[in-house]
């Protein structure tokens, strides 16, 4: 990036091109006794009586090959963006004008009647033939200056002549050394998360192909968009400039404004899946163009685009990103015990740290573990938007009645959840190709077993939130829309390092059918793309239904565990009473018995019916008793269009 520097201070002893221009605009202005007329009168003396400046010609000439330390960018910039003289006249006077009241009133005066403070195109236009430059107006109509957005002439309602000449602000302050800023532009880079050094070296490695010959436009994508703009920077950093971000199409007169200050642009975009968006031109900018996105859509560009996906750093990085977002608090064992079990990206870490200090903060503690599963657990920054729930109860392990058998099941679901980064390391080749760190399970069985009980309970071990999808929210009528809503659900899912529950999965991930129609055959495409998906996901899927024969066999393929929950027996069914009724009930042990060996009741029902006894005993003004629950158990029968167990007829 070679730009002009401006040495504040150095005595300026040749003639700015707003002064020369001045001072030929006082030749001829008339000898009226007006303050402007003398103001002009001692711009020409003052080129009068510097040596070899008299004659303007002369003194533009000299301009030209040694401007004064106070035009060094303006005579810059015209070469880099090849300006002829009445564009760079332009730009001079148009610059004096904005920052000097007397050079506006005395542009007024000499503009009378058409009374402008800025100068007009033909006034310019004036300047440049008696300077023997020809062609003035058609350049200043649609010369580069103009197309680059540097000069702006206004309005359009009045002849071109007439029409005012304008600089916008921030390049008007690019020309004096200072920054000056557009609206949208952002060039804070102190809130942006650390990068491991991984990608900070790989991020020098995009820097150096930048400068060459080859890719100019740059596409970094990641699903926390803090991460992608701190990639970018170090990106911009490594070829030695610095970052401005922007959304939307470029202002007029930013390429000139970036070359000035040094600067690269960040174009900072959101995609939806599939959809495909070109790269906004900057017009009169030749130097790389880097776009930050999200994973979903595509960017169109006049050149080639490089891609780089930026990866979930490894473990060994995640240990030092979780050290600088938490500090010293946390003992050596608990970072590292994050840095495992976790697959956040870094961005994502210093999301989380930064809201596990303030939760820390708000109780007068130190900053631990907890306070990170306490954040993380309550969706801080895992945005999933309309398309699922979040689930944020934590599920004690005695809330959860399962038998041996299918507790040691989930406690293998956590291990392969916990270990699902580093599991394929030191395997077989054959089990380390292709290999991605999802997980997906399948809980089956009747309704009312636990089903969903479990998932939050898993989350809750893994200290992951976990968000229930909301099929009315991803499904659509209109062809392609699910797949689109399922596109975006995943990738926010993915980088967010949450847990995904599809509940009654079976209407999403069912059987492929018979092609007898063209609903038949969009309904197969949809579940084609869902089998692909999910299996190229990176997160963890939780699935619940109530059959395993509703699956497609190659989903159940991609499946890497399926759990069983079968309907309670009499023992678990008396662990669920107890569990439900907790301490204060009026039964005694023949009761429960009674109960958990009559009544064939599911947990979930098991739930319904000490909550409807519990509303009838507080109406009555009694204790949660053996009556209260029989006709509660009775009206969950009627329920369920079943009858009411012999033995417990009998009772009631």
């Amino acid at each position: 990036m070679n730009r002009p520097e401006t040495p504040h201070g150095e005595a300026q002893l040749a003639p700015t091109l707003a002064e020369i221009a001045f001072a030929l605009l006082a030749d001829g202005s008339g000898s009226e006794d007006a303050a402007e007329a003398g103001w002009l009168a001692e711009r020409a003396a003052a080129l009068a009586m510097r040596p070899g400046d008299a004659d303007p010609r002369g003194a533009v000439s000299l301009w030209t090959s040694a401007p004064p330390a106070g035009d060094r960018r303006l005579h810059a910039l015209a070469a880099q963006q090849r300006l002829g003289l009445a564009e760079t006249l332009a730009l001079a006077l148009a610059r004096e004008a904005e920052l000097l009241p007397m050079a506006a009133r005395a542009l007024i005066w000499l503009q009378h009647p058409v009374g402008e403070a800025r100068p007009t195109v033909g006034l310019i236009a004036s300047l440049c033939q008696r300077l023997g430059v020809a062609d003035a107006l058609p350049v200043l109509a649609n010369g580069p200056a103009r197309r680059h957005g540097l000069l702006q002439l206004q309005p359009d309602e009045r002849p071109l002549c007439e029409r005012s000449v304008r600089v916008g602000l921030p390049l008007l302050f690019a020309l004096d050394g200072r920054d000056g800023h557009f609206d949208g532009v952002d060039d804070d880079v102190a809130g942006l998360p650390p990068l491991p050094a991984s990608t900070v070296a790989e991020a020098r490695r995009h820097g150096a192909g930048l400068t060459g010959d080859g890719v100019r436009t740059l596409l970094i994508r990641s699903g926390q968009p803090l991460e992608a703009r701190a990639a970018a920077a170090q990106v911009v950093t490594a070829i030695g400039a610095r970052v401005a971000f922007f959304e939307g199409e470029a202002a007029p007169g930013f390429a000139a404004w970036l070359w000035l200050n040094g600067r690269l642009p960040v174009w900072c975009v959101s995609l939806a899946p599939g959809e495909r968006r070109r790269a906004p031109r900057i017009p009169g900018h030749d130097g790389p163009l880097l776009v930050v996105c999200g994973l979903d859509g595509s960017i169109e560009a006049g050149a080639a685009v490089a891609q780089w996906r930026l990866p979930v750093p490894a473990a060994g990085e995640r240990n030092q990103l979780w050290r600088a977002a938490l500090g010293s608090g946390p003992a050596e064992e608990t970072i590292g015990a994050l840095a495992a079990q976790h697959r956040h990206a870094a961005g994502r870490i210093a999301e989380l740290g930064q809201a596990a200090r303030s939760a820390a903060a708000r109780v007068g503690e130190a900053v631990a573990i907890r306070h990170v599963t306490q954040v993380a657990r309550s969706g801080v920054g895992a945005d999933l938007g309309a398309l699922a729930e979040l689930l944020a109860d934590d599920i004690p392990d005695e809330a959860l009645i399962l038998t041996p058998l299918l507790r040691a099941a989930l406690e293998a679901l956590l291990a392969r959840c916990r270990q699902r980064d580093t599991l394929a390391e030191g395997l077989g080749a054959a089990a380390r190709t292709r290999y991605r760190p999802g997980v997906r399970a399948l809980l089956v069985g009747p309704s009312g077993t636990g089903k969903t009980l479990a998932a939050s309970w898993v989350a809750t071990r893994l200290g992951l939130p976990l968000y229930r999808v909301d099929l009315a929210s991803v499904t659509s009528k209109y062809i392609g829309e699910t797949e689109k809503n399922l596109s975006e659900l995943f990738a926010r899912a993915e980088h967010a390092e949450v847990v995904l529950l599809f509940d009654e999965a079976d209407s999403l991930f069912g059987k492929r059918t018979d092609v007898k129609d063209a609903n038949d055959r969009f309904a197969n495409q949809q579940t084609n793309y869902l089998l692909q998906r999910i299996e190229s996901f990176e997160g963890i899927v939780l699935l619940t239904s109530n059959s395993r024969a509703r699956f497609d066999s190659a989903f159940t393929r991609r499946l890497d565990a399926i759990i069983e929950f079968p309907a309670p027996g009499p023992e678990e069914r008396r662990a669920l009473w107890l569990a439900h009724l907790g301490e204060r009930h009026g039964l005694d042990a023949a009761a429960l018995n009674r109960l958990a060996a009559a009544c064939d009741l599911a947990g979930g029902h098991i739930r319904n019916v000490v909550l409807a006894a519990a509303a009838l005993a507080r109406q009555r003004g009694t204790a949660l008793d053996e009556a209260a629950l029989l006709a509660a158990v009775a009206a969950e029968y009627r329920k369920l269009g079943k009858a009411l167990p012999s033995a417990m007829a009998a009772v009631t």
